[in-house]
């Protein structure tokens, strides 16, 4: 059966093992790369994050602008929306004083807020419905906060209830297992899985980047924030080379 023009306009990829392979190398790319960044390079959390927002627009802009799905661009602006995400939870969360509580609680507010507004304007937050420029900044958008809302809650887990960096890890390793296991028993939304599997993978990611580069007085191996963004930039740049990535089409 052809494809139908939504299914060949989609912009955002299938969503297969690989893609959430990618996707946690990503979230922990995020972390040691805002990171290194913020603290690394002592810039701190309001320059950084400015500066990586720029970053996430213009890949947006470059997204929006491309004409079919393109993996290499759209594994750059999940990239750039993971940077910006570490940094700004840190900034709501430590500069803003709202602790990470206040900071999760606001941030899951404004990504339910955003899928609730998308779903009124265009009917439908599934991802293979991604193909219009409307339904691209709608995505971008709630991928950046949910992003950021992933951060404020790996911060908030292994710190406010002092579960440490692989304690929290296996929780949300354990929520993403039994959201997979919803996939394949239950009936429930796969829109909804979707959303709730990507929220969840960027505080495991974070809590893994953190693992890596925090020193090892705060329960981390304190390995350079730079050599272990490279590291997962190399095995990135593998893994799209070597997963085979097409565009989504809409759920029925």
């Amino acid at each position: 059966m052809a494809m139908s023009r939504e299914d060949a306009l989609s912009k955002v990829p299938e969503v297969t093992l690989g893609f959430w392979t990618i996707k946690i190398l990503a979230t922990t790319l995020g972390e040691t790369g805002g990171d290194a960044v913020s603290m690394s390079l002592d810039l701190g959390y309001l320059a950084s994050t400015g500066i990586f927002l720029v970053l996430f627009v213009a890949a947006v802009a470059a997204q929006i602008s491309a004409k079919n799905f393109r993996p290499a661009l759209y594994w750059a602006t999940i990239i750039a929306s993971t940077t910006v995400g570490t940094t700004l939870a840190d900034f709501a969360d430590r500069s803003l004083g709202i602790g990470y509580g206040g900071g999760s609680t606001l941030l899951f507010a404004l990504l339910m807020g955003s899928l609730f507004v998308w779903y009124r304007s265009l009917g439908s937050v599934d991802v293979g419905s991604v193909h219009s420029p409307q339904s691209e900044c709608y995505y971008w958008l709630s991928i950046m906060f949910s992003q950021t809302l992933g951060t404020a809650l790996g911060d908030w887990t292994a710190d406010s209830a002092g579960l440490g960096y692989t304690g929290a890890a296996v929780i949300f390793g354990g929520l993403l297992l039994v959201a997979v296991l919803a996939y394949w028993w239950t009936s429930i939304s796969r829109t909804v899985l979707f959303w709730t599997a990507f929220i969840l993978t960027r505080p495991l990611g974070a809590m893994i980047g953190d693992f890596l580069d925090k020193p090892v007085s705060n329960g981390g191996l304190n390995l350079s924030r730079y050599s272990a963004t490279a590291v997962l930039l190399t095995l990135i740049v593998v893994c799209i080379s070597l997963f085979p990535q097409q565009a989504a089409r809409k759920s029925h």
